[in-house]
């Protein structure tokens, strides 16, 4: 039987994988299992499987794919930087959402040394929307 700590996520560049051994008992098993996405472009095997990845140009062109603005929500700043990452999509929820640049939003996900677990489609085909951030640090991402 699999534990946590196991690691058998997929397509993992030597970076990552290293990233992954040193934070593994700190992470979540969906992190530490899922498919990680290297370039713009790459896909997921099937409907509705966890991806994950740490490089920006992934992460900006799926929020683009789908019309999303990097944001953050109001109050939850640290250090000057923002605090809670997420992405208004133009729905009646981005209301308590702040924009902010791309700079400062891939600049507080390196500093923070998260990680972006998101689904392309759902189990069904359809686009989604869902994504998460993992953190070996464990505050609010």
């Amino acid at each position: 039987m699999a534990t946590k700590t196991d690691i058998t996520a997929t397509n993992l560049t030597e970076e990552d994988r290293k990233f992954l051994e040193q934070n593994r008992d700190l992470l979540s098993r969906s992190t530490l299992t899922a498919k990680w996405i290297n370039a713009p472009g790459e896909k997921a095997d099937r409907d509705g499987q966890t991806l994950a990845t740490r490089n920006p140009e992934v992460i900006k062109a799926w929020a683009e794919t789908r019309g999303g603005q990097p944001a953050t929500v109001p109050g939850t700043e640290h250090n000057g930087r923002p605090g809670v990452l997420r992405f208004a999509f133009g729905g009646s929820d981005d209301k308590q959402l702040q924009d902010i640049s791309w700079d400062d939003w891939l600049g507080t996900f390196e500093q923070r040394h998260l990680v972006f677990l998101f689904q392309q489609t759902k189990t069904d085909g359809d686009q989604s929307n869902f994504f998460r951030l993992d953190s070996p640090d464990r505050e609010d991402a």
